[in-house]
């Protein structure tokens, strides 16, 4: 018992020294800007038609490094759809898969992280032809991506994820209708450039 406690006390200042200091969450930010890119299927059964499509998408994180390699928040970014404007609202969660180094000497350069954001779409900034209205609905989007440039430095960002988000759109009534309902579904995947700190 008195060599393990003497060999404790002797290893102390060695594991003391080597001992680095315990993390301390700080606030971080990914900006990004880029499209969004899909199909669409449209028409009645008789005149169906399917048609490409690409739109402009932008969205911002805003939460706290927990630990070295996770982060989480929220995000708010806006997607321009040809028939509607959608503000996504997400509670959002940023993974790094690359192992920090322990020594910032050493630090990578690239680094790969995955994110999932999930909430809710508003149509805030949408606006409707007369007799339309459009309201949103459900959104997840995971994704996967690289981080350019040093952990404690800005970094560059390229990111693809997939988006799913769900809309509805009620429409004007024609003389024998009762209700006119549209349900939407936006499948797209999304590919973003921009900067985190």
């Amino acid at each position: 018992m008195n060599k393990l406690l003497f060999s404790l006390v002797w290893l102390a200042p060695l594991f003391a020294t080597g001992q680095t200091a315990p993390f301390k969450p700080v606030f971080t930010n990914m900006t990004e800007f880029g499209g969004l890119f899909g199909q669409v299927r449209y028409g009645t059964p008789f005149t169906e038609s399917v048609d490409k499509r690409v739109n402009l998408t932008a969205q911002t994180f805003n939460g706290v490094q927990l630990r070295p390699r996770l982060a989480v928040g929220g995000t708010v970014g806006v997607d321009w759809y040809n028939t509607a404007m959608i503000t996504p609202v997400c509670a959002s969660v940023r993974y790094d898969i690359s192992r920090p180094s322990p020594t910032r000497d050493t630090q990578k350069n690239l680094r790969i992280f995955t994110s999932l954001d999930t909430g809710w779409g508003f149509t805030w900034l949408n606006e409707d032809p007369s007799g339309y209205k459009t309201s949103g609905g459900w959104v997840v989007s995971p994704g996967i991506g690289f981080r350019i440039g040093k952990p404690t430095n800005t970094n560059f960002i390229l990111s693809l994820s997939y988006k799913r988000q769900e809309a509805n759109a009620e429409k004007p009534l024609s003389w024998n209708e009762l209700a006119k309902h549209e349900t939407r579904v936006y499948n797209r995947m999304a590919f973003r450039i921009g900067l985190a700190f």
